[in-house]
């Protein structure tokens, strides 16, 4: 039986019902970009490495993960930016800390390290930043591996999977356990890409949360791939919502992949039948010649400042080539502006088309 008096890290229920209760208020604003954060601190591999992987057995420059334990100043003086930017809710720097994921790096036993200091080093920030009148929040992030439960990695070979749910729920459970230990407030399964990897990750949290006794919310975003409007392994955003709406999340969104000239669509298409509060959270546009993103904080603030103002979101931040300055200019946009009126259960499914299931008397 889930009891929130068996959450033993101190203070975090009370900081859920002040979270629920800042959504019902305000638009709440998430952070940006972590990797575009750490590319500027322009490290090499010997930075990546510090003390704690001198010796490591295998190359570990890009594992932006690993910079947890290795550079724990460069993660913390992050999350500090970003809080000082005016972010209400930050995540941790966990997007890769999944066995499946730090495999390429020969760093599969270093998962739940990552995720509990991960968790611990948002957390300590949080918690500084965090005054009487304005808490902060944690959000653990949990990104979709690099491999996938529904599409072959082999064209020749439709059948094939080189992942199945049950290594995804163990790895996905994982993590989870580590950033609770941690201090995460919420649980992020972010960016994803395949249904089918979503639901092995509610199914593991959902189960870690019956173990321990007590659980924290979970929020759900999805990655629309491109212009055609769907996942990777090919759902809209409306039939992702119906999809995952089981899991009663506290929030779902969209994240990563589009501009925000490009996502506003399927951010308006989601917002209008989800029965819950809704985030948004694009990439500074889509990269140029140079891998580079072109979208200023100026730039896109006037599109999610409409998005605010059209009564679309609850929370926005940015992903990908969004910087400090690029959260500051989105919650100067969104101040004052009324978040979106969450639908009922009913309420959405009407606008879905769909008429609300009832029981003959």
């Amino acid at each position: 039986m889930r009891d929130p008096s068996n959450d033993p890290f101190p203070g975090r229920q009370d900081r859920i019902e002040a979270l629920k209760a800042a959504l019902e208020q305000r638009i709440l604003i998430l952070d940006g970009a972590a990797g575009t954060y750490i590319q500027d601190e322009k490290l090499d591999e010997a930075g990546y490495r510090g003390e704690r992987f001198a010796d490591w057995s295998c190359d570990v420059r890009g594992n932006n993960d690993a910079l947890i334990l290795s550079r724990p100043d460069i993660i913390g003086r992050m999350h500090g930016a970003y809080l000082d930017a005016g972010a209400d809710i930050i995540e941790t720097n966990t997007f890769s800390a999944t066995t499946i994921a730090q495999a390429d790096y020969e760093m599969q036993d270093l998962a739940t390290e990552l995720n509990v200091e991960g968790a611990r080093i948002a957390r300590e920030a949080a918690d500084a930043a965090a005054t009487p009148d304005r808490p902060r929040w944690v959000a653990g992030a949990i990104g979709p591996t690099n491999r996938t439960a529904s599409i072959s990695p082999d064209v020749n070979d439709p059948g094939k999977r080189n992942v199945d749910f049950d290594e995804l729920a163990k790895a996905y459970g994982d993590a989870a356990r580590g950033l609770i230990e941690g201090g995460a407030d919420a649980i992020l399964i972010e960016t994803i890409f395949d249904t089918l990897n979503a639901k092995a990750a509610i199914f593991a949290v959902e189960g870690l949360f019956d173990e321990l006794g007590f659980s924290v919310p979970v929020m759900l975003s999805v990655t629309i791939t491109d212009q055609s409007g769907r996942t990777l392994s090919g759902q809209t955003a409306e039939a992702f919502w119906h999809s995952v709406s089981h899991a009663n999340p506290l929030t779902i969104g969209i994240n990563c992949a589009l501009g925000p000239d490009l996502m506003r669509p399927y951010v308006a298409d989601l917002s209008r039948v989800a029965s819950c509060f809704m985030s948004a959270y694009p990439n500074a546009g889509l990269p140029n010649a140079f891998g580079e993103y072109d979208e200023t904080p100026e730039s896109m603030s006037a599109h999610l400042g409409e998005w605010a103002k059209s009564g679309l979101v609850n929370i926005l931040g940015g992903c990908c080539g969004t910087t400090p300055a690029h959260i500051a200019a989105f919650a100067e946009a969104a101040q004052g502006v009324a978040p979106r009126k969450v639908p009922t259960p009913g309420e959405a499914l009407r606008l879905s088309g769909l008429e609300p299931f009832e029981l003959a008397s």
